[in-house]
Formats: C-alpha cells, sequence, structure tokens
C-alpha cells in the first residue's frame, strides 16, 4: 500500500466518524430544545438557549450534509476540500455547544 492511500483511507474513516458524531448531534441538540421548552413552561425562565441550539443543529446537518457529498464525490479536490470544510463546522459546532450550554446554565441556576 502507498502512503497516500492510507492517507485516503485514514480520511475517509475520520470523516465517517466525523459523519455519524454530527447525525448524533442534531438530536442532542433537539433533545435539548425540547427540555428547554419543557423549563420554559414550567417556570419564569426565557433564554436563548434553544434559538442557538437550532442554529447549532443547523451546522451539525450541513456537516453531516457534506460529509456525505465526500463520500460519493469521485474528484480527489474536490473531496479533499469537503473534508475540511466538514472538519472546521464540526469543530465549531462543539464549540458552539458548549458555549450554549455555559448560557443555559447561567440562565437556569
Amino acid at each position: 500500500m502507498t502512503a497516500p492511500h492510507d492517507k485516503e483511507i485514514r480520511d475517509h474513516e475520520l470523516t465517517m466518524h466525523v459523519f455519524t458524531v454530527s447525525a448524533g448531534m442534531v438530536g442532542v441538540c433537539l433533545t435539548a430544545i425540547g427540555l428547554l421548552r419543557l423549563i420554559a413552561s414550567q417556570t419564569q425562565v426565557q433564554t436563548v438557549g434553544d434559538d442557538l441550539l437550532a442554529i447549532d443543529a443547523l451546522v451539525f446537518v450541513s456537516c453531516s450534509c457534506l460529509a456525505f457529498w465526500s463520500f460519493k464525490t469521485r474528484r480527489p479536490v474536490l473531496r479533499r476540500r469537503l473534508r475540511v470544510v466538514v472538519d472546521s463546522l464540526f469543530l465549531f459546532g462543539l464549540v458552539a455547544m458548549a458555549a450554549i450550554c455555559s448560557v443555559i446554565a447561567y440562565a437556569i441556576f
């Protein structure tokens, strides 16, 4: 096996992990939105956390779609570019989720 082939396999596997985790993170965001709505209906606490989580869910959906596109394309240059965008979006989504959780925790407590 050649080194570029090994790198391609490693990049493909990493993108597959990001694809599956991103799809799971969409579910986490939607669950958190539902919980925040439930808390808001029971208490007087209002937060922008649910709106921010909805945006974050869209980031993770975009990440999943672009990762899927990278699996389907036969053009190596486009595939590499898509993977860079997917990695960047995924990292942004994770950082945003941590920040949103801080906002929510501050608003609730």
